[in-house]
């Protein structure tokens, strides 16, 4: 899950992203208004965590700017203010959720679960397949052969983003925005140390090689 969270509060801001990222998913962390809004509109995420009071641009300007540009994006807004009708202005205001603070991370977490699910359609897959090799979201097994492979949770989204892209080649700068969240810097080789990890677990021991690297530019998953 690619998670942008707009929270001009460091110890709240820490905290969440320490909780998101211990639970697999993505983060992108911005603590000010308008270099949240400009982040929103100018990249892609299944849910948007936006505290209500912030410095340059507030949280409700946010959230209306987006919906009138037709930006669906679930939105949870995070705020002090608790009475019945700050939480209606910004429920009105397009917000899909609303949690005061201070709130326990596992709360948190199950209000953006229920928002991203409500959000995604009704028939999307639960599962990729690559020949024998099946991913399932819900359960989040990967088995090959019907043999089970444990994975980490960054194993797990470098092989979904592979999957996903079967027959394309990837770049290590593309696995580093979309996987790694523009944290490492571009000449780490943090790429090849994981994909070669990744390959020992879904390509070792069995007579067909999936994940293949595409020497000078990047990897490509394919069943031929």
């Amino acid at each position: 899950m690619r998670v942008l969270l707009i929270e001009d509060d460091h110890d709240a801001a820490s905290f969440i992203v320490k909780g998101l990222l211990e639970a697999g998913h993505q983060v992108n962390h911005i603590a000010d208004g308008s270099a949240g809004l400009f982040n929103a509109v100018e990249n892609e995420y299944e849910v948007l965590i936006v505290d209500r009071m912030l410095p340059k641009l507030d949280g409700l300007t946010i959230i209306q700017t987006l919906r009138a540009s037709g930006n669906t994006t679930p939105i949870l807004i995070l705020s002090a203010l608790h009475q019945v009708d700050e939480r209606v202005k910004g429920l009105k205001a397009g917000g899909d959720d609303y949690l005061v603070k201070p709130f326990a991370f596992s709360e948190l977490m199950a209000r953006v679960e229920v928002l991203v699910r409500r959000q995604r359609a009704p028939n999307e897959q639960s599962t990729l397949q690559v020949g024998d090799l099946v991913m399932n979201f819900l359960t989040r097994k990967v088995t090959r052969s019907a043999r089970e492979i444990p994975l980490q949770n960054r194993e797990f989204m470098l092989l979904e983003y592979l999957m996903r892209h079967v027959g394309q080649v990837v770049t290590r700068t593309m696995l580093l925005e979309s996987v790694w969240d523009f944290h490492f810097d571009p000449q780490t080789n943090v790429i090849d140390v994981q994909v070669s990890r990744l390959r020992q677990k879904v390509d070792k021991g069995f007579e067909k090689s999936l994940i293949k690297t595409i020497r000078g530019v990047g990897y490509c998953m394919s069943e031929n």
